[in-house]
């Protein structure tokens, strides 16, 4: 079955997620109490079976937290009761990240030489350039706004 066959995700240049890595996985085992170890570990086998993510995931950082395991696991039902869906023209999950990413370059960015460019001013580049078709090079790439938004 491809579900579980490497060659196949690696051709279609996509990401392997054993069943220990999966949403659904971490999900149904919420309410343990090592829950922060298998997200760890979650992270740890995404890593260890995409190469190209060495080093970008953290390293034990739910279990170093010492987070209540209700609280962990209440997040992660929040996380999952979000309908992603309900709404086909607006993609809830990225408007979270923007909001969390906008919030953390006001906080720490600017002083470190790193900068996010609102939501706002990137729909207006790709209006002005109409950036739909051909190649998109971004130097200060940095979160991808303007791809997606050329998208």
């Amino acid at each position: 079955m491809a579900e579980e066959d490497l060659p196949f995700y690696a051709m279609k240049n996509v990401f392997y997620l054993p069943e220990i890595s999966r949403w659904s996985y971490l999900i149904a085992n919420a309410k343990q109490d090592d829950i922060a170890l298998k997200i760890d570990t979650a992270l740890h086998t995404v890593e260890k079976n995409n190469p190209s993510l060495k080093g970008a995931l953290p390293d034990n950082y739910y279990s170093r937290l010492n987070l209540d395991v209700s609280k962990l696991a209440a997040l992660l039902d929040t996380i999952n009761n979000i309908d992603t869906l309900k709404d086909k023209q607006q993609d809830i999950v990225g408007r979270v990240y923007e909001y969390f990413l906008s919030k953390f370059a006001l906080a720490e960015g600017k002083g470190k030489g790193e900068f996010y460019t609102p939501k706002s001013i990137v729909n207006l580049i790709a209006e002005m350039l109409e950036p739909y078709k051909g190649t998109i090079y971004d130097p200060a790439c940095g979160s991808g706004g303007m791809f997606v938004q050329s998208i």
